[in-house]
C-alpha cells in the first residue's frame, strides 16, 4: 500500500476502487480496523488536538476527502490520485457488502434517520444485509452507561462492518477509543453520510462536487452550523500549507 507523508499527516494514496480492495481484505482479516477520510477540517483540528492526532496514528486507512487536499497536494509535488470522500466511500461499501454478504451496522444520525437510510440502502443494494442501527443522545460521549449499551447492541448482532455518522472528531475518537470493545471488523467514519441516505440533507449537485465547491453548497444550506467552521475555522488551511513544505 502507498502511504504517504502529506502536511501533519499521512495518506494512503489509493483510488476507489483501490481503497474498496483494502476495506474487503481489512474485512476478511477480521482483526478490528478503522478507515478515516480526512478533509480540510481534519487537518486544521490535527494541528491542536492530541487525541485526534492519536486516531490517525493509528488509522488503517486514511483517505482524503475533498479538492482543496488534491489541489494542495499536486502544488506540493505530492500528487494524491482520487478523492475518496466517506460519502462517496459509504455507498460503495454498501455494494461490496451486499455482493459480498457482510452484515453492516449504522451508529449515528438523529433519531429514527439511520432506521430511514437503512431502508433506502436496502432498497438501493439489493441483497444488503444491515443488522442494526441506532442514534445516540445528545452527548451521549460522556455517558458511560449508555456507551456500554450501544457496545452490547453492536456486538449481539456481530456485524462485518460499522459505519459510525457522528460528526468529526467525534465519530473518530468513538472509533478509536473502543475498537477493542466493539471487535468489529471494518468501522467507518462517514459524517453526514446516513443523513445524506436517509434523504435528510442533500449533496451538493456532482458538478459542484467535482470542482470542490461542496462545502459552499453546505454553507449555503445551514448557514448558522458551518459558518464557523468554513470561513473561520478551515481559514487556517492557508497557515498549514505554509508551514508544512
Amino acid at each position: 500500500m502507498s502511504r504517504i507523508t502529506f502536511l501533519n499527516t499521512e495518506i494512503d494514496n489509493l483510488t476507489m476502487s483501490e481503497a474498496i480492495k483494502e476495506i474487503d481484505r481489512l474485512i476478511i482479516n477480521g482483526k478490528p480496523s478503522y478507515v478515516v477520510t480526512p478533509n480540510v477540517d481534519h487537518i486544521v483540528k490535527l494541528e491542536e488536538d492530541e487525541e485526534f492526532k492519536k486516531v490517525y496514528r493509528n488509522a488503517d486507512l486514511i483517505l482524503t476527502d475533498g479538492m482543496p487536499l488534491i489541489w494542495i497536494s499536486k502544488m506540493k509535488s505530492t500528487p494524491i490520485k482520487e478523492k475518496v470522500s466517506g460519502s462517496d466511500l459509504f455507498p460503495k461499501v454498501c455494494e461490496l457488502a451486499a455482493k459480498k454478504s457482510y452484515k453492516m451496522f449504522l451508529l449515528g444520525a438523529a433519531d429514527g434517520v439511520a432506521a430511514k437510510a437503512s431502508d433506502k440502502l436496502k432498497e438501493k443494494f439489493n441483497g444488503l444485509d444491515i443488522v442494526g442501527t441506532y442514534s445516540p443522545s445528545y452527548g451521549f460521549e460522556k455517558k458511560e452507561d449508555e456507551i456500554e449499551k450501544i457496545i452490547n447492541i453492536i456486538n449481539k448482532v456481530k456485524p462485518d462492518i460499522l459505519a459510525v455518522g457522528l460528526g468529526a472528531p467525534k465519530q473518530e475518537k468513538f472509533i478509536y477509543g473502543y475498537k477493542g470493545k466493539l471487535n468489529v471488523p471494518v468501522s467507518l467514519a462517514i459524517g453526514a453520510s446516513i443523513d445524506f441516505e436517509a434523504g435528510n440533507i442533500e449533496r451538493a449537485p456532482r458538478f459542484m462536487q467535482k470542482f470542490g465547491l461542496e462545502w459552499f453548497y453546505r454553507l449555503c444550506k445551514e448557514p448558522k452550523r458551518m459558518f464557523k467552521r468554513y470561513l473561520i475555522d478551515d481559514l487556517k488551511i492557508f497557515r498549514i500549507v505554509l508551514k508544512y513544505k
